[in-house]
């Protein structure tokens, strides 16, 4: 316990040396660290897929990709381990989860990922954005040459796919309309290409991602290394020539990497890459445990992109408000301190010779500890509170205290836990809050005297 009370205040200190503050949503995922970001927009919902270093990362440990989700832009909800090195059987299964992307075509979702060890890109595919994803030809799609990482793919409007990668060149191929098969031959785009003994005004490194919008064809990327920014092209077609057009973001020397992904979303643009500020809160030297961060995408009337500062601790504006009468997963957060997320099996396990019945497989909000909080933005509260629900499987008892608009702000209520050594076990608590309408942002304090419990969804009622 005191380790922990310890570490919370460095953290503390830690948010405040680095520009940190409680209204923070720079970077957005704070219960992983995430790296590589890859978003798609598929109907109404933003899906974050990224790759996922481990909490004891000194270089690159990554073995898994990982999903998030948003509607909002603000609160993202963890849906845990998407896709793993294991899904594919003919590479090495411990170490090189890099950069992926996802894209849909005809209803089915295919996920490029690099291999580790120089063994090419391989592909997986499923029937919905959540997975599961599979290997649909056990072997690579590509394997070209030793800068085969960074897959990134786009298709043309008139139905051409192309695949894109590369570190430090770019290559691209075109896809068969099965989108798991080339066609015709792998080529080192020309216009980018490195030329020893030759200047290099695109600085491209590592990291394309290909886009198209209003008839113009981009490529942003990783720019210069080490530290790398964010560099773009444009071209008028899918294979360019491509045309340098600057630097989305400068490099700084507080991420030593970057990654581009870009979306139009409900009206708005937007890159996600990464930074360290996370782990930089607790270590000093240098550790590959990066964190995505969001900044909105400013575009000219001629096409050409703004420069945007640094990442900016602030994030991007909430752009829709969240419904409380209907359950929330506790892992859908907008900012967050101290806490973890993880999937859980239930079991009924009904005699210590055998599990029983599966109950439910669950992603929850754990390492809960005093002084922990979890926030969510632009809760409407339109119909006003009464009750409030959770849904908790308790370790020792506790109180969740929900704060609004700020982290000490007015108590809406208090959740008692009073029961423990349940925490295999998930039981719905009810209590009475007061009466409040209006959007506002929630903040569940958690306060005790060690490790408290588990923590499922959260439902508020005005009856």
């Amino acid at each position: 316990m005191i380790k922990k009370t310890v570490f919370k205040y460095i953290l503390h200190i830690g948010l405040i040396l680095t520009g940190f503050s409680l209204s923070a949503q720079n970077p957005i995922i704070q219960t992983k660290f995430t790296a590589d970001p890859a978003p798609m927009v598929y109907k109404d919902t933003v899906f974050l897929y990224t790759s996922h270093d481990e909490d004891d990362a000194f270089g690159f440990k990554m073995k898994d990709w990982l999903l998030y989700t948003s509607t909002d832009m603000v609160n993202w909800t963890d849906h845990g381990v998407v896709a793993s090195l294991k899904d594919f059987k003919w590479t090495d299964p411990e170490n090189g989860a890099w950069a992926p992307q996802v894209i849909e075509r005809n209803g089915k979702f295919y996920m490029y990922c690099p291999m580790p060890g120089q063994r090419g890109i391989g592909v997986l595919v499923a029937d919905s954005p959540y997975g599961p994803f599979k290997d649909p030809i056990g072997k690579p799609l590509v394997k070209n040459s030793g800068d085969d990482i960074d897959p990134t793919v786009l298709i043309d409007d008139d139905g051409q796919a192309y695949l894109y990668w590369g570190n430090p060149n770019l290559w691209y191929v075109k896809l068969n309309k099965d989108m798991i098969s080339v066609d015709g031959p792998v080529v080192k785009d020309p216009s980018i290409a490195k030329v020893k003994g030759s200047p290099d005004p695109f600085h491209y490194q590592e990291g394309p991602w290909a886009w198209k919008r209003t008839g113009n064809y981009y490529m942003a990327y990783a720019s210069t290394c080490c530290p790398e920014g964010i560099g773009y092209v444009m071209g008028k077609s899918a294979t360019g020539p491509w045309e340098y057009k600057g630097m989305i973001m400068d490099s700084d020397k507080r991420s030593n990497g970057n990654h581009p992904g870009i979306i139009d979303y409900k009206g708005k643009s937007y890159v996600f890459g990464f930074n360290y500020n996370l782990g930089k809160q607790t270590i000093s030297k240098h550790y590959e445990r990066r964190s995505i961060c969001v900044s909105e995408l400013i575009y000219n009337a001629d096409g050409t992109i703004q420069k945007l500062p640094f990442w900016n601790p602030e994030g991007v504006k909430r752009i829709t408000t969240m419904n409380p009468y209907e359950k929330v997963e506790a892992e859908t957060i907008a900012f967050s301190e101290g806490l973890k997320t993880e999937k859980m099996t239930e079991w009924e396990r009904n005699n210590p010779y055998d599990t029983g019945k599966k109950i439910t497989d669950r992603m929850v909000v754990s390492s809960i500890n005093n002084g922990d909080y979890l926030k969510v933005q632009g809760v409407d509260f339109s119909k006003g509170t009464k009750f409030l629900e959770v849904s908790i499987a308790s370790i020792n008892s506790g109180t969740i205290e929900i704060h609004t608009d700020a982290v000490d702000g007015p108590i809406l209520g208090t959740v008692q836990v009073t029961r423990k050594a349940e925490g295999d076990v998930f039981k719905t608590i009810k209590s009475p809050v007061k009466n409040i309408k209006g959007v506002h942002d929630l903040y569940f304090v958690f306060k005790g005297n060690k490790d408290l419990f588990y923590f499922d969804w959260w439902k508020f009622s005005s009856n």
